[in-house]
């Protein structure tokens, strides 16, 4: 399928996805939207995929809403902005449920509705000079992008209300120390070393690293009792497993496993 805003392909099990609208900061549109869902539906569907890494063109990751395009809308704005947030959640929704990680590599900047979706990575890794803010309400709006959610379990309910009410604007080192980001690089590394990231993620247990990812969302908003019956659940069904029977025995035989 060809793509307006983004490009996607898929390169040794690796789904690479690339924001491709660089003269428009890889603003999120209603066209963006659209199609970043049509490509999680594809990863999703898509056996042949086991991680996917997401990088963007041009100096800034996603600058956030387009702004330019919701002031031609004028008094509709709100009208089509809901139709917009309706293909741009469901394409987040659909993303955290898929069962194969998901790496971000940002650089430049990551702002507005643009850190919101960051946020919802699975893994980010920052180029050094990347900047984060939230910016929602220097333009006189509220979060969205699932940010309240992602973002403020990330770095805690302090931290979210101080970069939502004060738009403070996070350095990459600063992002990493706060858990928002996972890794640095050098901004001329971001773009390899994310592929770098999914693509080892992609030759190891993949069945049990989607599962795994299911057990520690699972695990945000459960109670003691559920995340352990659910923990209990998962493991037991990861060791009867080809790939769980394999990884036992390579780690006591003391061997590179050679997983399905």
């Amino acid at each position: 399928m060809e793509f307006e805003t983004i490009t996607y392909d898929v390169q040794d099990r690796v789904g690479r996805l690339h924001f491709d609208r660089p003269e428009g900061a890889n603003a999120v549109s209603p066209t963006f939207a659209r199609e970043l869902r049509e490509a999680m539906l594809q990863i999703h569907y898509d056996d042949s995929v086991k991680s996917v890494a997401v990088t963007a063109e041009g100096k800034v990751f996603c600058a956030g809403g387009d702004l330019k395009l919701f002031h031609a809308w004028g008094d509709q704005m709100a009208r089509h902005a809901h139709d917009m947030l309706i293909d741009f959640h469901a394409a987040i929704h659909m993303m955290n449920h898929t069962p194969k990680p998901f790496i971000a590599g940002v650089r430049g900047a990551a702002g507005g509705a643009g850190m919101s979706l960051m946020s919802a990575f699975d893994l980010v890794v920052s180029g050094e000079s990347a900047k984060y803010t939230m910016a929602y309400t220097r333009a006189g709006v509220t979060p969205d992008g699932t940010s309240s959610y992602f973002v403020t379990r990330h770095i805690g309910l302090r931290r979210m209300l101080d970069l939502t009410l004060t738009n403070r604007v996070l350095s990459a080192e600063e992002a990493e120390s706060w858990g928002l980001v996972n890794r640095v690089a050098a901004d001329d590394d971001v773009d390899t070393a994310t592929v770098e990231l999914a693509t080892s993620l992609a030759q190891g247990a993949t069945s049990a690293l989607g599962e795994a990812k299911r057990v520690v969302y699972n695990g945000i908003d459960a109670t003691l009792e559920t995340a352990g019956e659910f923990e209990a659940a998962m493991i037991t069904k990861a060791m009867a497993s080809a790939d769980g029977l394999e990884g036992v025995a390579a780690f006591v035989e003391k061997r590179a496993p050679d997983f399905e």
